[in-house]
């Protein structure tokens, strides 16, 4: 290697890779004055007639093709890291800038809620709201919901409730609203939660978006062709950690839920437990399951030997299945 330089260029919505990489050819060759009849890319490319372009499958050409390629990606994440340490102000700012363009908003989302409904067969639905500020979690700003006013496994309703009481809330307590909301689901659950959005009358003054699962499509209000954004791109990246945010923090909940209302109703058949013995036992052990596998003792320094003896003499008389 007689010459190393790498060159960052910032790639436009419309252009291709080939034409970047035509691009910084041009502009290396120029730069340091290269006459070189032979240059080694991965892909076609048109750099005028006294040029040979070889794209190589194997040999020496194709170690020296990847070895820079690892030498591009590498000097990219280490400039990432060193940017994020020393300005983490200013990536946190080119990230904003970037996703007001690609999601055509009308302000920078600085601040992103997201919202996804946890229900299984039906049982304890639940709904999850996560914040995101300046492109990173607010776990202090992350809500649960227990759905109140839907009967059964209805997702649309589920998202309509959840949206409708967390924005009024937030009106009411005079809080500051997001100036984008994803809603992790398609149009159904968008339009779901535009009746909330309507409701309310911030309709306009809220940028509301859906991601669907499967071809992590965007969908949009009254726009019945979803924008599709690059797969590398940082803004899919903070979407999607968003959604996936939602997701764990929605299953977690969920979870918790079905373990203590099922410990809550096996406790409450047991003779001699009372509803404040029932309340310590769930704070301790959270699941029937590790109660049951829980020794005399264990539960004994909890809630005293007597009741303790009455708890384990229950399940071993019983039998139940863990």
């Amino acid at each position: 290697i007689i010459r190393s330089h790498t060159m960052e260029i910032k790639k436009k919505l419309d252009e291709t890779d080939e034409e970047l990489l035509e691009l910084a050819i041009i502009e290396l060759r120029e730069r340091f004055q290269l006459l070189s009849k032979e240059i080694i890319v991965p892909f076609e490319v048109e750099v005028g007639e006294n040029i040979k372009v070889t794209i190589p499958q194997l040999g020496d050409k194709k170690q020296i093709l990847d070895f820079s390629i690892r030498n591009a990606k590498f000097y990219r994440i280490e400039q990432l890291k060193q940017l994020q340490i020393v300005d983490p102000d200013r990536h946190a700012n080119r990230i904003m800038a970037q996703m007001q363009k690609d999601l055509r908003l009308p302000v920078e989302p600085r601040h992103i809620e997201c919202f996804d409904n946890s229900n299984i067969q039906g049982t304890n639905p639940v709904a999850a709201c996560v914040v995101f500020k300046d492109g990173k979690p607010s776990k202090k700003d992350y809500r649960h919901f227990n759905i109140k006013t839907v009967e059964g496994p209805d997702d649309f309703a589920s998202m309509t409730e959840v949206v409708y009481r967390r924005y009024k809330r937030l009106l009411d307590e005079n809080e500051p609203l997001p100036q984008l909301i994803i809603i992790d689901g398609g149009k159904g659950q968008l339009s779901s939660a535009l009746k909330s959005i309507d409701e309310l009358g911030l309709r306009g003054k809220i940028t509301i978006i859906g991601i669907a699962k499967r071809l992590e499509e965007l969908f949009y209000p009254g726009d019945s062709i979803p924008l599709y954004l690059d797969k590398k791109s940082e803004t899919l990246k903070v979407i999607q950690q968003l959604r996936n945010e939602a997701h764990r923090f929605g299953i977690t909940f969920h979870r918790d839920k079905r373990s203590k209302s099922a410990l809550n109703s096996s406790i409450e058949s047991i003779p001699g437990i009372g509803e404040k013995t029932m309340l310590t036992l769930i704070q301790r052990f959270k699941s029937v399951k590790r109660l049951k596998l829980a020794t005399e003792k264990e539960i004994s320094d909890v809630i005293g030997l007597s009741k303790a003896k009455k708890i384990t003499d229950f399940y071993k008389t019983n039998n139940e299945s863990i």
